[in-house]
């Protein structure tokens, strides 16, 4: 199957909790997973690789502080990112003009780069989700035959 990077912006743990179960999911579909808590982005950046971003956001819809550095060099970089397939899960809380801005700003960052999305962005409203790590996983396998 394929290989998947998970790269996780999380202040809180929430993000956390929802990425180890994508991890799951993806590897009970028979992928390839590798979650980076602290992304570094010429770590992650492989050939041909799907990278999976789940990423809350914090404060007046900034990016989680763990996830910034990836972000800015991404946002600086001028590579060939063509390549690389991704999809982002939001974490957020709606009753915030924010919800999901940083999943939103990261997703439309990465259609600008060339990376080809593999699915819609994906939100999960931690106001109403009785269980996010439930949805996400949900999400995944309906849409297994995408992945």
């Amino acid at each position: 199957m394929s290989s998947f990077q998970i790269i996780v912006g999380s202040m809180l743990g929430g993000s956390e909790y929802v990425a180890e179960a994508c991890e799951e999911t993806l590897t009970a579909l028979g992928h390839q997973v590798e979650i980076h808590l602290q992304p570094e982005f010429e770590q992650i950046l492989i050939e041909n690789q799907n990278w999976l971003i789940c990423t809350s956001t914090h404060g007046a819809g900034d990016y989680p502080d763990n996830i910034q550095a990836f972000v800015s060099d991404l946002e600086k970089s001028d590579q060939d990112l063509s390549s690389i397939k991704f999809l982002t899960i939001g974490i957020g809380d709606s009753s915030y003009d924010t919800f999901c801005y940083a999943a939103k700003k990261i997703n439309t960052l990465l259609n600008s780069k060339g990376c080809t999305e593999l699915l819609p962005l994906t939100t999960l409203d931690m106001s109403q989700e009785i269980d996010p790590e439930e949805c996400a996983q949900l999400w995944l396998n309906e849409n297994k035959d995408h992945l």
